[in-house]
């Protein structure tokens, strides 16, 4: 670890470096999982216009990277983890999760194989290649945390990356996965259809030299800030913000891309079965159009309240979930990601606190309150009231 570790991620895990791009001009430091990479360069509202528009680099340095090698690599993943990777072919993108004995998601990682090893790009390396390490018993794998050498770059492009190129992982959000399904709206309609992204992985010595060549094409530096915006728009999970100790895959209709339903045994994956099958998992989470009347915006752990008192004169209520995620977006101004009871209406006004005083939120459904997926067993018999077929089919 180096001695520019200077601040936690959600998980616990220091962040070991500080991007160099963070000396350039009208740079702002993130903060959170996003420490040691800006948060945005001066004009965060233009930056996030250009990486809409598809022609913007962002510094993803604060990834961390695990890279496992040897011939039983593959295999080994797929017995332990939540995806179908056996079989994944060369320069083919997914993602996995790793689940406790329970359920819950303990890590999360994008995936791609370059045909000599396979490539884990996530937010806790140290933890994620410590546990691999102690699940290798005599299979042919060697895992290493390789975040010190390497880094990642992203970008608004929908495309593997191709033999010859660096390491690339193309995320492959929302389009439902062989073996996945969804809880939320369908793959066309979703509000992340359009949203292309990948990550470049690149030599760390190198960061700066693969920026500037990507901005002598015309591309210009953009922040965090403009990614995360982006993100929340497209409803897109992420670990190091919507997952807590609790949380199932199925909470954040994160098994349309990291979940394969009809794979081998791997650890958790009963619960996953037990929740697809009766439904209604415990949360859910939704889209938060938050009133920016009052200039103020809630941090991420803020509470969500269900609202008292008279209508037009909203008072917390209730604590029923937290935000995970909070954007000003260019278009729909600002914006959060939450996690509520499943049992809040989906229409119902809400509440979050903040510094400034309680902010008046609408959601916006993802996972709906009945919670089931589109293709979830049709029931034997009588079912509970709530329980029955996705109310889309």
């Amino acid at each position: 670890m180096t001695a520019d570790a200077v601040e936690q991620t959600a998980h616990g895990e220091a962040v070991r470096h500080t991007s160099p791009l963070l000396q350039r001009r009208g740079a702002v430091a993130g903060s959170g999982p996003d420490a040691g990479v800006a948060w945005h360069y001066g004009d965060p509202t233009a930056e996030q216009r250009a990486l809409t528009r598809g022609g913007a680099v962002v510094d993803q340095s604060n990834l961390g990277v695990v890279r496992v090698a040897g011939p039983d690599r593959l295999s080994w993943l797929n017995s332990i983890t939540s995806q179908e990777v056996a079989a994944l072919p060369p320069r083919t993108s997914t993602e996995l999760l790793v689940l406790s004995p329970q359920g819950h998601v303990e890590h999360a990682a994008a995936v791609v194989d370059d045909g000599e090893a396979t490539w884990l790009v996530t937010e806790t390396p140290v933890a994620l290649a410590a546990w691999l390490n102690r699940m290798k018993f005599m299979l042919r794998v060697e895992v290493d945390d390789v975040t010190d050498d390497w880094a990642a770059i992203g970008e608004p492009v929908d495309a593997e990356g191709a033999e010859g190129e660096p390491v690339t992982w193309r995320d492959p959000w929302p389009a439902t996965a062989p073996g996945g399904t969804r809880y939320g709206p369908s793959d066309e309609e979703h509000p992340g259809a359009d949203r292309a992204w990948r990550l470049v992985l690149v030599p760390r010595d190198r960061l700066v030299d693969e920026v500037r060549a990507r901005e002598a094409a015309g591309w210009p530096l953009v922040g965090t800030w403009a990614s995360e915006a982006v993100r929340v728009e497209a409803l897109r999970p992420r670990a190091a913000r919507e997952v807590d100790h609790r949380t199932i895959p199925h909470e954040l209709d994160w098994l349309r891309t990291a979940v394969h339903l009809h794979k081998g045994c791997y650890r958790g994956q009963e619960t996953v079965a037990r929740v697809h099958n009766l439904g209604r998992p415990p949360r859910r989470l939704v889209l938060l159009h938050l009133d920016g009347s009052g200039h103020v915006l809630p941090e991420a752990g803020a509470e969500v309240h269900d609202v008292a008192g008279e209508p037009g004169s909203p008072e917390p209520g209730r604590v029923v979930g937290h935000v995970t995620s909070v954007a000003r977006h260019h278009e729909l101004g600002p914006v959060a990601l939450a996690v509520v009871k499943r049992s809040v209406p989906v229409d119902a006004p809400l509440v979050v606190d903040s510094d400034g005083g309680a902010v008046s939120a609408a959601q916006e459904e993802v996972v709906p309150g009945e919670g089931v997926s589109v293709d979830r067993p049709a029931p034997r018999g009588p079912v509970s009231r709530g329980l029955g077929h996705h109310p889309s089919l």
